[in-house]
């Protein structure tokens, strides 16, 4: 457990609910104080109010997006030494390096390995935050594990709020914003254990949508990513 003079304040910016969440409840775990927003902009306007140890920095968000918000909190003097995670589902090359050279410490991909969150936290930090969690008896550690299971609650909640607009821009051949919604899956559906959600939506992401013949394929995996939602309602019932 965190000594409470050690313990150490989280910013999480990320525009995906279940992926906030989740690390929120993670970290909680372990004693870390949490503070999340889902936007660049607002994220630079909390990281000026509480001034967190360590920024956890989704790239692909509406409003100022991962690597204008690192661009923008470099020359802000009140923020600039604070150390940055990126957490994203697109880890290729040239993003690595764009947000290396934007001043990030560490990238994470998404889906997020809980594994990975500990060894890059503690190698800024200097220090094992995570050798003994904050609850200790089996009392609070069945809660922390019914955490999980609502987890899958919240993410089902969520995709029956968002199918509709995600089928629109579908069937309107909305690149920009339906590979925005399918980005979101991607990360959530990793974070709640649905590993097969996050590699259909992988494969959506990799196509351009610029032809009837990626739109198509896009249409059935998205398809295929609506049966599994539809599995797991009835498993978490």
């Amino acid at each position: 457990m965190i000594a409470s003079e050690e313990k150490k304040k989280i910013l999480i910016v990320d525009d995906s609910e279940t992926v906030v969440k989740s690390l929120k409840h993670f970290l909680e775990y372990y004693g870390f104080i949490i503070i999340s927003c889902n936007d660049g902009l607002e994220g630079i306007q909390c990281a000026v109010e509480h001034k967190p140890d360590l920024i956890l920095l989704d790239l692909m968000m509406p409003n100022l997006d991962g690597i204008k918000t690192l661009q923008v909190k470099r020359v802000v003097k009140d923020i600039q030494d604070i150390p940055v995670i990126v957490i994203s589902a697109n880890t290729g090359r040239s993003n690595v390096l764009a947000a290396a050279e934007a001043g990030a410490e560490r990238v994470i991909t998404k889906p997020i390995k809980k594994e990975a969150i500990i060894k890059y936290i503690n190698e800024i930090f200097g220090k094992d935050y995570f050798a003994n969690p904050k609850k200790e008896t089996d009392e609070e550690d069945k809660e922390y594990e019914d955490i999980k299971q609502n987890l899958k609650h919240f993410f089902v909640k969520n995709f029956a709020e968002k199918k509709k607009d995600i089928t629109e821009t579908l069937m309107k051949r909305d690149s920009e914003k339906f590979k925005r919604a399918i980005h979101d899956l991607k990360g959530s559906g990793g974070t709640v254990g649905e590993d097969e959600i996050t590699s259909l939506s992988a494969a959506i992401l990799e196509k351009e949508l610029n032809t009837s013949s990626d739109w198509a394929f896009a249409e059935m995996n998205f398809n295929k990513i609506l049966q599994k939602v539809e599995k797991l309602k009835t498993e978490i019932k």
